[in-house]
């Protein structure tokens, strides 16, 4: 029951954030960790998606599940301004 209430509030986290510059710190394993900065483009029932564009002006779009927030698998910061950052967690 705690865990459902955990996920609500991290969703709900989430949704308020779409359209917003976030950096992600995801853990690949072996440890392996790659961080990225996109924008949280969409938030769906059970995963979210973030569209990353490197240097090179090529587009990817990676999804997330809420689940992997709520075990540290990734790591999600909001960037307001330059100054302010915010962590979901």
């Amino acid at each position: 029951m705690l865990e459902k209430n955990n996920l609500a509030k991290i969703r709900k986290n989430v949704e308020d954030c779409v359209g917003k510059k976030v950096i992600l710190k995801a853990n690949k394993g072996r440890k392996k960790t790659t961080i990225r900065e996109g924008i949280l483009e969409e938030a769906y029932p059970s995963l979210f998606v973030v569209r990353i564009s490197n240097q090179f002006d090529s587009v990817r779009r990676v999804s997330y599940t809420y689940s992997d927030i709520l075990t540290e698998t990734v790591e999600v910061t909001i960037c307001d301004d330059q100054e302010r950052q915010t962590k979901i967690s």
